[in-house]
């Protein structure tokens, strides 16, 4: 492919990528469809309810299942990505799919904690199966001048998968129970299986004559290679915050809106305008899912993605990084701040403008700042600080959120103030029943008893840990930028 650095223009941009671009782009698609359409509502369903089919995890149990597993997810591409170059992106791609069917099917069919962990285990692998996979045939198939943009483009396709997965297991869960989001996640995964198989051709790789094991180690052995450079494990380590932070949008803003946030105004709010829309969204107590409010994250990016990225395309990476983290922060903040959904949307459209000028630059900068003929073995490293935040957000989501934050926990502690005591949540005790009769012996409505609860408690004041996490990654990037800036100087200079 030619590197003529001439500017090409959006339609030349789009023109510049070819067909395997596309079919990576289409893949991780129907991929992060399956993903999301699970992932945004784990949450709610391993909390939930069980008299609505859901789980009544805990939230440390929650925190536990979600960080633990996705922490091995990004971590084994490391792995994964030396194995598929050694036995082909093809056979790669078919054994992430059966893996990824298979868990996501089964994932519905068990309750027990151990089960439920070991099935969300191997959607895990076949995830990491995928993940690198992904990646390296979108960076084989742009050069210097659309990787920027291209990058865009595939984040732009990663969040429309992102959106409709969670629509559609928001409208199905409602309609016909908590197992239709599994089925469908494993639908998603089948329509990938057939793209690889039928229109896939394998991308030429350069040969390796190395056994699997020699394969693996040799992938280890260039990761710590890539690590013995400051320069990238200090950029790794700071943004280990950013993700921390971005994590709490689908790990902890779905149980909080569910716990707190009275969504029954927006639902309002749609009826006087787009009638049909708001019943489309409508669930059964009359007001709209929590993963669709978060789910606006995805929708605001697919209308503006290809617009900040054209907007930022001759930004210094390290700029639109610390801008739009701290454009994320401010949005993260606010959606966390009051129980007010349209606060919440406010901060929501906020953070995505953030996530979207943020987000593709960081893997653009790890290329950037990678010596010549290493650039791939430092693009080795991009899951790292995203893995070791999935491990850390077991702190914010499980053991943070149940202390500061948790509706039942807060309900107890103004019960015990007020000498009531109610039984433990269990199989014959479920969640509802004690909402219920916990508003009863307060002499309110479950609303008034959350509204009441979320006035003496203050279970939004979590967002000061999770903007402080944000603001310090910023602080991070600052230093961080002034001593790359400071060092470069000083080698010109002798």
């Amino acid at each position: 492919m030619s590197t003529d650095k001439k500017d090409l223009g959006f339609i030349g941009l789009l023109k510049s990528f070819t067909q395997p671009f596309w079919i990576a782009s289409a893949m991780e698609l129907f991929e992060r469809w399956a993903w999301y359409g699970l992932f945004a509502v784990l949450a709610l369903y391993l909390t939930g309810s069980t008299d609505e089919g859901a789980l009544g995890f805990s939230h440390i149990e929650r925190g536990e299942i979600m960080s633990y597993v996705t922490f091995i997810l990004y971590l084994l591409p490391i792995i994964t990505g030396a194995i598929s170059d050694k036995i082909g992106y093809k056979l790669s791609l078919i054994i992430a799919y059966v893996l990824l069917g298979v868990g996501y099917y089964f994932m519905g069919e068990v309750t027990s904690y151990s089960s439920v962990f070991l099935l969300f285990l191997i959607v895990a692998v076949g995830a990491a199966m995928f993940k690198p996979v992904a990646s390296a045939i979108v960076t084989k198939s742009t050069d210097e001048r659309n990787s920027s943009f291209g990058f865009g483009v595939f984040y732009m396709m990663v969040n429309i998968g992102g959106f409709f997965g969670p629509l559609f297991s928001a409208k199905l869960r409602d309609q016909y129970g908590w197992k239709i989001v599994f089925i469908m996640a494993a639908m998603a995964i089948a329509i990938n299986l057939i793209i690889v198989i039928f229109f896939f051709k394998e991308p030429n790789r350069e040969k390796n004559d190395d056994s699997l094991g020699e394969t693996i180690v040799k992938s280890l052995k260039n990761i710590l290679e890539a690590l013995s450079d400051m320069k990238l494990t200090l950029l790794l380590l700071i943004m280990v915050g950013f993700w921390l932070m971005f994590n709490q949008l689908f790990y902890t803003l779905p149980v909080f809106i569910e716990e707190w946030v009275n969504t029954t105004p927006l639902y309002d709010a749609l009826s006087n305008y787009a009638p049909s829309i708001a019943e489309f969204f409508k669930n059964k107590h009359g007001g709209i899912n929590p993963e669709m409010v978060v789910n606006l994250d995805a929708f605001f990016i697919v209308i503006l993605q290809m617009i900040v990225s054209t907007i930022i395309l001759k930004w210094k990476p390290i700029n639109a990084m610390m801008t739009g983290i701290f454009i994320a922060v401010v949005g993260i903040a606010l959606s966390f701040y009051t129980s007010n959904v349209f606060f919440t949307i406010f901060g929501i459209l906020i953070f995505a403008i953030g996530e979207m000028t943020s987000n593709p630059k960081f893997s653009d900068y790890i290329a950037k700042i990678s010596p010549k003929g290493k650039e791939a073995l430092y693009m080795g490293t991009y899951f790292l600080p995203i893995a070791f935040a999935n491990l850390l957000t077991k702190w914010i989501t499980g053991d943070l959120y149940q202390n500061l934050s948790d509706k039942v926990s807060l309900i107890r502690k103004e019960l015990t103030s007020k000498n009531i005591e109610l039984p433990e949540i269990s199989d014959t005790y479920t969640k509802n029943q004690f909402y219920e009769e916990a508003a009863s012996k307060l002499q309110m409505t479950q609303d008034q008893m959350t509204n009441h609860i979320w006035d003496i408690y203050h279970p939004g004041s979590i967002w000061y840990v999770i903007a402080a996490i944000g603001l310090s990654t910023i602080i991070g990037l600052v230093i961080y930028d002034y001593v790359i800036k400071k060092q470069l100087k000083k080698a010109t200079t002798n």
